[in-house]
């Protein structure tokens, strides 16, 4: 079992009780205060990143699909195909390359399921289907089945952590809060644990457990549960893996060399703000993070909104803003960086899908140009798949 330092625990524990403060509760730990007023700022993606527009060919109507990307690898962009139940998979110019579907009920096929990852070395397919794990080769030959830790089920974030190992949250136990009342949480249904698993046979190879402090995920309005809270727990970045611990305010990094430690705190903390401020994960690329806090508060139309506050901190500088993102080559138009947005990260980047519909609006309304505009010439809206904006950051 991988256990956090004592250390580690106390400064943590620190975090969940402190007050707002301008100063972080340890030196040179990078945090956000969530009562600051951080400065607003219009910013250019091509400033910050190279940018590439894709388009995922489908002159093969095959490979036409109603869905979004799944997963990008060196080589390789795969698509899951909603109306068929097809997994597709592209050359990373949007060039056709295999296909295959085994939507069914049989015991080597897949119904509903929870996310894909491809392991291009070995040419796996890794089918999350929450309680297991269906693996085939990308023309669809089955391979094996993975078993989860018993009554584990995987987030669809599920993680390809190395050419050994996925890495994976057990949403079973965060469900089991979402229905019960607090008083009935149990020591283990309060722990947030992830595991490392073997891609061979889902052995598990480690066992993480982040500290925890009761917060309840139910949402409660007139004594009936109305809704419950979302958190994003993991994300992959260049050194490891990010984990969020939004019960003590904390970002965790778990490390290529299967090491633990925080990196990124939010204060005040959440169980002493009201509306309740919670932090839900932070997306690490080239020198900056995307931060994501929750404000949770009820509202007038309906019985709970969430309002969203975007920070950008760049980890060379310190430096925190409030980003509006613009694309000189789309007149008009804003981007969010979203570090919950499960089909706009990969391995490395991050990517937004582009509606050909408004393209082609924004198209005869003059606001493209560059290669954006190029590219949205040659569609056509009725025929074509949307058009990707692949981003990555300097």
């Amino acid at each position: 079992m991988k256990k956090i330092s004592e250390l580690y625990l106390i400064i943590i524990l620190a975090f969940a009780t402190s007050c707002t403060s301008d100063k972080p509760v340890k030196e040179g730990l990078a945090y956000i205060d969530a009562t600051k007023n951080y400065p607003e700022k219009e910013i250019f993606l091509n400033d910050i990143a190279d940018i590439t527009y894709l388009y995922l060919n489908s002159d093969d109507d095959d490979y036409l699909y109603q869905g979004s990307l799944n997963c990008i690898t060196e080589n390789t962009i795969v698509v899951y195909d909603n109306s068929s139940g097809s997994i597709l998979f592209f050359t990373r110019d949007g060039q056709p390359k295999s296909r295959f579907n085994r939507r069914g009920q049989g015991p080597e096929e897949y119904n509903m399921f929870f996310g894909i990852i491809y392991d291009e070395a070995a040419d796996d397919v890794f089918v999350n289907r929450r309680g297991d794990m269906m693996v085939y080769s990308s023309t669809g030959v089955y391979k094996r089945t993975l078993s989860l830790p018993p009554g584990a089920f995987a987030d669809a974030r599920t993680v390809d952590f190395d050419e050994h190992s996925l890495f994976i949250y057990d949403t079973n136990r965060e469900g089991k809060r979402m229905i019960s009342a607090e008083a009935d949480f149990s020591e283990e249904d309060n722990e947030t644990p992830f595991y490392l698993i073997s891609k061979t046979d889902g052995e598990v190879l480690d066992y993480v457990e982040i500290p925890y402090v009761p917060l309840s995920l139910r949402i409660n309005v007139d004594g009936r549960r109305i809704g419950h809270l979302y958190f994003t727990r993991l994300l992959k970045c260049s050194e490891g893996i990010l984990l969020s611990s939004a019960e003590t305010d904390t970002i965790f990094l778990y490390s290529h060399t299967k090491s633990l430690m925080p990196v990124l705190y939010k204060t005040p903390s959440v169980n002493s703000t009201n509306p309740m401020k919670y932090l839900n994960n932070c997306l690490d690329r080239g020198q900056y993070q995307f931060i994501e806090v929750v404000t949770v508060r009820e509202g007038d139309e309906s019985p709970v909104i969430f309002p969203i506050t975007h920070y950008m901190r760049n980890k060379y500088t310190g430096e925190v803003l409030r980003p509006t993102f613009l694309l000189p080559d789309y007149k008009g138009k804003e981007f969010i960086i979203n570090p919950t947005g499960i089909g706009r990260i990969n391995n490395d980047g991050y990517y937004f899908e582009l509606d050909l519909i408004e393209l082609k609006q924004a198209y005869r309304e003059n606001k493209l140009s560059g290669k954006l505009k190029e590219l949205v010439a040659t569609l056509n809206e009725d025929e074509d798949n949307n058009v990707f904006m692949l981003v990555d950051f300097k």
